[in-house]
C-alpha cells in the first residue's frame, strides 16, 4: 500500500488539523502605492498617458478593492502623473468610501448616463484631452466599446505592458503570501490522502478538501478542486461526473485556496493499493521531467526553455510528440500570483526571459487516454541563482508526501 495513503476518516483528520495563517500581514497600503509609482513609471516610459482599471484582479492589485462585477461599472483611472481616481455609480460612492484604503477622488455616475463617457472625461480633467489610454485586458468587451465610442479622441491599447509588467515580479510580501497558502494546501493534500478508502467518491473527496482548507486558515473556499480517480486522471481538467475509488486507482488531485487574495495551485498523483510497473514507470518518467523543468528555470533563459527541457524528457521516452498524446498535450506550467494562471507560460513561443521574483507551476502532465494520467504540480520562485521550489516535489511513487524518507 502507498505510504500515507488511506487508514484515516475525515472526521480524525478535519479534528486534528490546526491553522496555519501565520502573522503575514496582508498587502498594505504602502505597496500598493509602490505599486501605483512602478506602474506609473511604466506608462511614462511606454508613452501611455492614462491606465483604466475594470473589476479584476489588476484592480485588487492596485488598490485593494474587490468587486462582484456586474453591468453597473466600477472602475478607476490611473494617470501618468498625479492621483488615482475612483469611478462610481452615484448611488454606490458612500458606500466606495468606506472601502477606500487610499484616495479620496471619485468620478460619479448616474443611472441615466453613460460610464464609459465618465471614464474618458475623467482622462480630459486630469490633463489629457487625448493621447493612449491603456486598458485592462480583463475588461468586458460591452465596456471597451463603449470607451471606443466615447473618447474618440484616445487611442486605446492593452494595459498588459503595465499590468503584467507590475504583477509579474512578485515582492518579499507576496511571497511569504504565497508560501502560506501553498504550505496550507500541501497539508490538506496528506490530510486527504489519509481519508482514501475503496468505496469513497470524489465529491466526498472534494467536500473534504474545502472543509481542511478552511480549517487550517485559507480564506475563502478553493477556486477549483479537481478529484480524480482511474482512467478520469488521464483528463487534465477532469470529468464531468463523480467517480468511486477502487483497489490500484491512480487518484490525482489538484486544488488551491488564496491566502490575501494569493493562490496556491499544487497537484498530487499517487496510486491507491500497489502501483503496477506501467503506473511506476510513468510516474517516475513524470518526476523526471518536472525535476527537468525546474533545472531550466534560471534568470537569463526564457519561458519556453522550462517547456523545451521538461517535454524533451517526455518525448524522449517514447510520448508525443509535441502536444500528441499519450504525452504532454498543455503547455509546462504558467505564472501563478492573484489569478491561479498569470503571465507568463511554460510554453514554446513565450520568450519572456526568466528574472528573479517571478513564480510559476511546474506540472508536465503526462495523459494516456483510456488509462490513467500522472500530475505532479509544484510552483517555484527564480531567484538569482535559479529556481526555488515552493513546496518540496512529490518523493516517489511509493511514499508521495516523503513520509518514511
Amino acid at each position: 500500500m502507498t505510504v500515507g495513503v488511506g487508514g484515516s476518516t475525515a472526521e480524525a483528520e478535519l479534528a486534528a488539523l490546526k491553522n496555519m495563517r501565520g502573522d503575514v500581514p496582508p498587502i498594505g497600503v504602502d505597496e500598493r502605492l509602490k505599486r501605483i509609482a512602478r506602474a506609473q513609471s511604466i506608462m511614462r516610459e511606454k508613452g501611455i498617458d492614462a491606465l483604466y482599471l475594470d473589476v479584476s484582479s489588476s484592480m485588487t492589485y492596485f488598490t485593494g478593492l474587490k468587486f462582484r462585477r456586474t453591468e453597473r461599472m466600477h472602475s478607476a483611472v490611473l494617470p501618468a502623473r498625479g492621483e488615482i481616481v475612483y469611478v462610481s455609480p452615484a448611488f454606490e460612492v458612500e458606500k466606495l468610501k468606506t472601502m477606500l484604503s487610499f484616495g479620496d477622488k471619485i468620478a460619479v455616475w448616474e443611472e441615466d448616463e453613460d460610464p464609459t463617457a465618465t471614464v474618458t472625461e475623467t482622462v480630459r480633467a486630469l490633463g489629457y484631452p487625448s493621447g493612449t489610454i491603456a486598458v485592462d485586458e480583463a475588461t468586458p468587451f460591452f465596456t471597451f466599446d463603449g470607451l471606443r465610442r466615447a473618447g474618440n479622441a484616445y487611442t486605446f491599447i492593452n494595459s498588459i505592458d503595465v499590468t503584467a509588467g507590475c504583477r509579474m515580479i512578485k515582492s518579499e510580501q507576496e511571497l511569504a503570501l504565497m508560501q502560506t497558502a501553498k504550505n496550507i494546501t500541501l497539508e490538506a493534500h496528506k490530510a486527504a490522502a489519509r481519508i482514501m478508502r475503496e468505496g469513497i467518491t470524489t465529491p466526498e473527496v472534494q467536500a473534504f478538501l474545502t472543509a481542511a482548507h478552511r480549517k487550517l486558515g485559507s480564506e475563502g473556499d478553493p477556486p477549483f478542486n479537481a478529484v480524480l480517480f482511474g482512467e478520469a486522471t488521464a483528463y487534465p481538467h477532469g470529468v464531468p461526473y463523480p467517480q468511486t475509488l477502487k483497489d490500484g486507482d491512480m487518484i490525482l488531485i489538484d486544488t488551491g485556496a488564496p491566502v490575501d487574495g494569493y493562490l496556491s495551485d499544487i497537484t498530487r498523483s499517487y496510486v491507491f493499493g500497489e502501483p503496477t510497473k506501467r503506473q511506476r514507470d510513468v510516474w517516475n518518467l513524470e518526476k523526471a521531467a518536472q525535476a527537468a523543468g525546474f533545472a531550466a528555470a534560471k534568470p537569463g533563459n526564457r519561458c519556453e526553455d522550462i517547456d523545451i527541457a521538461a517535454r524533451g524528457v517526455i518525448n524522449g521516452a517514447g510520448f508525443g510528440p509535441g502536444y500528441a498524446t499519450p504525452g504532454l498535450p498543455h503547455r509546462t506550467g504558467h505564472g501563478i500570483g492573484l489569478d491561479v494562471h498569470e503571465w507568463p507560460y511554460l510554453v514554446k513561443g513565450d520568450k519572456t526571459v526568466l528574472k528573479p521574483g517571478m513564480t510559476f507551476s511546474n506540472e508536465p502532465t503526462i495523459c494516456i487516454y483510456g488509462e490513467f494520467g500522472v500530475r505532479l504540480e509544484d510552483h517555484m520562485v527564480i531567484t538569482e541563482n535559479g529556481a526555488r521550489w515552493f513546496t518540496q516535489p512529490a518523493h516517489s511513487v511509493d511514499d508521495p508526501f516523503g513520509l518514511d524518507k
